[in-house]
């Protein structure tokens, strides 16, 4: 069953055990991107993803992809690559530079998941102090990132 969100972005998401499982994950449809709804959204494993003329789709697939930063375990190879020190990692010190590269189309798929109005909200997240980017470096060159929120 797909929900359809009202624009009061403290109404509760839809509890993720109604997510689609074809297409994987769809749960709810419409609401807006404000900085109260996407944080409720990401509290609850939701996110928005959707293409331009379309509405907020939002999404909750099983299975998930989330990072424990406690638990990551690094490779031998990628510590080798690490340890040549031909990288460096910092964090928040370009944040709209990662936003800008994360929504640049990818060579095998003609758009982009980052709409123009889903930028300026991290935006809004990152200057409240919940959005956040880890840039890594390759000399002055920004070579990768992602963006994360916390709370």
């Amino acid at each position: 069953m797909i929900f359809l969100l009202k624009n009061d972005p403290r109404a509760p998401f839809p509890a993720v055990k109604f997510a689609e499982q074809e297409p994987n994950g769809l749960l709810a449809v419409g609401g807006d991107l404000s900085p109260e709804r996407l944080v409720n959204a990401y509290r609850h494993g939701v996110f928005p993803w959707y293409s331009d003329n379309e509405p907020i789709l939002w999404w909750s697939p099983d299975p998930r992809t989330v990072l424990y930063p406690e638990r990551v375990k690094i490779s031998r190879s990628l510590g080798k690559t690490l340890r040549k020190e031909k990288f460096h990692v910092t964090l928040d010190t370009a944040f709209s530079e990662v936003i800008q590269a994360c929504a640049e189309p990818q060579p095998k798929s003609p758009g982009t998941w980052l709409m123009p109005e889903m930028k300026v909200a991290y935006a809004e997240l990152h200057d409240q102090g919940v959005a956040h980017s880890v840039e890594v470096w390759q000399e002055e060159q920004l070579v990768g990132g992602l963006r994360r929120l916390s709370r």
